[in-house]
């Protein structure tokens, strides 16, 4: 598996991700197909400038142009202050092979590196037993279930958080 940089190419896995009622069942539904060109050129744009870490994972380098879904560490500010938040999301026809849990490794790996991002926050859905899995496995400590904003809907989550310079990533 490789991690790279969301590309302007990378429009096409961004519909297949966001615009899917099954893949965006636990995220309140697919997004509109209109605006998702806009999404990806500032995704590339916050990308570039080092804001987040928008990276698409690559099952095998040998072929970098198949793109198996997106990890993604950023930060954006609360009522309660700034904060850090990972999300991933794996396409169906690779989903199983444990490459969002080597994504997620990997993001957390390099920040604790890089010494970046304090704790990070995950919110999967309650029912989405794979992420909340990654989670659990990760040293992710469960906060609580919650409901957040995600683009206009509310969604109901476990907020799970971990310190990537405290936890070893097993």
């Amino acid at each position: 598996m490789h991690l790279r940089d969301v590309t302007p190419d990378d429009l096409d896995a961004y519909l297949r991700m966001r615009c899917d009622p099954v893949m965006m069942a636990g995220l309140g539904g697919p997004l509109p197909r209109e605006g998702m060109a806009d999404k990806v050129r500032r995704d590339v744009e916050l990308a570039a400038a080092d804001r987040a870490w928008i990276k698409m994972i690559v099952p095998d380098p040998a072929e970098p142009g198949t793109v198996a879904g997106t990890v993604t560490l950023w930060s954006h500010d609360t009522p309660h202050g700034p904060m850090s938040e990972i999300g991933w999301m794996v396409l169906p026809e690779f989903q199983g092979r444990g490459l969002a849990k080597r994504a997620v490794r990997a993001v957390l790996a390099r920040a604790r590196e890089e010494v970046r991002w304090d704790t990070v926050h995950a919110f999967p859905a309650t029912d989405n037993a794979p992420s909340n899995g990654i989670c659990r496995s990760l040293g992710f400590r469960f906060a609580e279930e919650t409901e957040v904003d995600f683009a206009g809907r509310t969604l109901r989550v476990n907020h799970w958080t971990v310190d990537p310079a405290q936890t070893p990533l097993s």
